[in-house]
């Protein structure tokens, strides 16, 4: 039972984040456009309404328990794509003191490598299951 309860709990806590990033992509795509646009990739303001759909759909699935292993990998991905295509090298931003751009490349950084460790934890997940407390395991057992 304590099990079942720590990957529910692991669960929630990995979901959280997409679920409140993936909803307000939906709703204002403009700085997830902007970055898209900025890394090079095309048709960015439908690639951040995917994006959202994405995180909000798959947070959803983490959260509940539901297809857990396909969301776990998906994610898993995604975590280290956005990590090193968005948050891998430095931030130069022109009329920002070098001071200030070299303090958001050291954020950038450490976003890079949380994304990084989110997505070992995905590989966790997706190797053990989303435990019993779960829709997965609801389906199984019926």
């Amino acid at each position: 039972m304590q099990q079942n309860l720590i990957v529910l709990v692991g669960r929630i806590l990995l979901s959280l984040m997409f679920i409140t990033s993936g909803y307000p992509k939906l709703i204002d795509p403009a700085g997830t456009a902007g970055m898209i646009a900025g890394a090079g990739l095309p048709a960015a303001t439908a690639l951040a309404y995917l994006a959202g759909i994405f995180e909000l759909v798959a947070g959803l699935c983490i959260l509940l328990g539901f297809q857990t292993r396909i969301a776990s990998w998906l994610l898993a991905l995604f975590c280290l794509f956005t990590a090193f295509v968005f948050h891998s090298g430095s931030i130069n931003i022109p009329d920002f003191p070098e001071g200030a751009n070299g303090l958001l490349t050291v954020f950038n950084g450490l976003i890079m490598w949380k994304n990084v460790t989110i997505a070992g934890g995905f590989l966790v997940l997706a190797a053990f299951g989303p435990g019993a407390w779960s829709l997965d395991a609801r389906r199984a057992a019926a």
